[in-house]
């Protein structure tokens, strides 16, 4: 179990939990850590989904009770995908709401970028993914299309710099976003994909509303806007908040959807809400310690690495590290079974 992102300010959770999405796909954590097939398909996304204690995510508080086993659980590698979830660094609404909580409520907010703290965060996690290889590990950047989530996964997993004369588009430009930070690459970086089902809360608070996709475009030139229908944010109301089981019903789709993908290791960079309420579904029925550990909130630039499961068969991608054997052709039976067939 490796550890990824650390800081001694909080404890590390260290059992394995294997977790179920309606009984096909299960999530299991393989190293928690704290700091401060080939189908490109469009994620389905409602403005306010349903949810219904009968398709919530199921945990087993073992391993044994999920495979009716005692002891450790195998599964095939193909049948895997590895997540590392991050959530954004300080952005501006943090700072303000911890002050004042109505803050949330400024339109001076919309849309919050990352603070002069928020971009050290994120310069402490870039070290970190770089110190321990994930960064040649991840084929995919998913990033919720909001300012301070995109700064955040582009500095984190971006190129190492932006040279004038390369013909490549930024991921983003200097300055972009109020940021005083200059461009950033795309050179020998993983495709970065902008997907709405795992934006934050939606509604109400105007640091939650995002900019036209138009003027994403200008200032993101290498992220991939083509999922998202509309150039403008129809999805956030100012009159209604999204609930927090909607949340939770829409991280499971996003997770459903995540599975289509072909990449085998994905990063996904959201938010505080998001994050917690997409994991805490999956507790309704662990043991208590159990549940307290996976509904942890996500502090700021913190990074937990997860593997999704396909227990259901549902679309797994072929075997690709997997050898037939018998090449060139040859005996097949094991030497103890041999000898019963054929007794000396």
């Amino acid at each position: 179990m490796s550890i990824l992102y650390n800081t001694p300010l909080m404890p590390l959770p260290s059992p394995t939990l294997p977790l179920s999405l309606n009984n096909n796909l299960s999530f299991t954590a393989i190293s928690f850590s704290i700091s401060k097939p080939t189908r490109n398909l469009r994620p389905p996304l409602q403005r306010h989904p349903s949810s219904h204690p009968s398709s919530l995510p199921r945990c087993f508080s073992s391993l044994s009770e999920m495979d009716g086993t005692v002891g450790q659980c195998l599964y095939p590698l193909h049948r895997t995908k590895t997540i590392h979830l991050v959530r954004h660094a300080q952005g501006i609404h943090n700072v303000e709401g911890e002050k004042d909580h109505n803050a949330y409520m400024s339109e001076e907010l919309f849309d919050a970028h990352l603070t002069p703290l928020g971009w050290r965060q994120v310069d402490n996690l870039r070290k970190h993914v770089y110190e321990f290889g994930i960064n040649k590990k991840i084929e995919l950047v998913i990033v919720s299309p909001l300012l301070r989530t995109m700064q955040t996964a582009v500095g984190v997993f971006g190129g190492e710099g932006y040279t004038d004369g390369i013909n490549a588009p930024p991921l983003m430009v200097e300055n972009a976003g109020k940021s005083n930070h200059p461009a950033i690459s795309c050179l020998h970086s993983p495709p970065f994909i902008a997907v709405e089902l795992c934006r934050e809360h939606l509604g109400v608070h105007p640091c939650d509303r995002r900019r036209s996709i138009s003027e994403y475009r200008s200032i993101f030139p290498a992220i991939d806007f083509s999922l998202i229908e509309s150039d403008e944010d129809i999805l956030w109301r100012a009159d209604i908040r999204e609930k927090d089981e909607e949340v939770a019903a829409r991280g499971q789709k996003f997770l459903k959807w995540l599975w289509t993908r072909k990449e085998k290791e994905i990063a996904v960079v959201s938010h505080s809400g998001f994050l917690y309420h997409t994991l805490s579904a999956f507790g309704n029925y662990c043991y208590p310690s159990v549940k307290s550990e996976i509904c942890m909130h996500f502090a700021n630039c913190e990074l937990r690495s997860v593997v999704l499961v396909d227990r259901g068969m549902i679309g797994s991608d072929t075997a690709i590290t997997n050898y037939p054997g018998k090449k060139p052709q040859g005996l097949d039976l094991p030497s103890d079974l041999a000898e019963e067939i054929n007794p000396s």
